[in-house]
């Protein structure tokens, strides 16, 4: 996939995230959200010229990002998005645990989307702007 379709299958991952968790669907809600973290990571990775094969080169792409752009925050999210992909097998997220994560688990799609042209990441908003 090139770097414009993972974009817009994340884009469109968190929409039905947000579809099926606001219809109780937690399971399929959780592995939505997972999934657009995952597909705005592998957009970060494309317009890099990478492709990644394995799910550990998620993570690993996901600890470059947030070293190369200064914000340890990506890594946490990504942290947060792979709660959820667990949360999908095993169902243990509490109520409070999906309320406190879910805004985490989609930021990653914000740093991907950043992106003015291949290979260019735009600043970071102000550190003081709300999540």
């Amino acid at each position: 996939m090139r770097y414009e379709e993972h974009i817009q299958t994340a884009r469109e991952f968190l929409g039905k995230s947000d579809r099926y968790f606001a219809d109780g669907d937690r399971l399929q809600g959780s592995e939505k959200l997972w999934g657009a973290a995952a597909h705005a990571v592998l957009a970060a990775a494309r317009i890099r010229g990478m492709r990644l094969g394995r799910h550990s080169r998620l993570r690993e792409m996901a600890d470059s990002l947030s070293r190369e752009m200064g914000e340890p925050l990506i890594a946490a999210d990504f942290d947060s998005a792979e709660r959820f992909h667990a949360n999908f097998y095993h169902g243990y997220m509490s109520d409070y645990d999906l309320a406190l994560e879910r805004p985490a688990a989609g930021a990653p799609l914000t740093v991907a989307a950043r992106t003015e042209q291949p290979g260019r990441i735009a600043p970071a908003p102000a550190k003081n702007a709300a999540r």
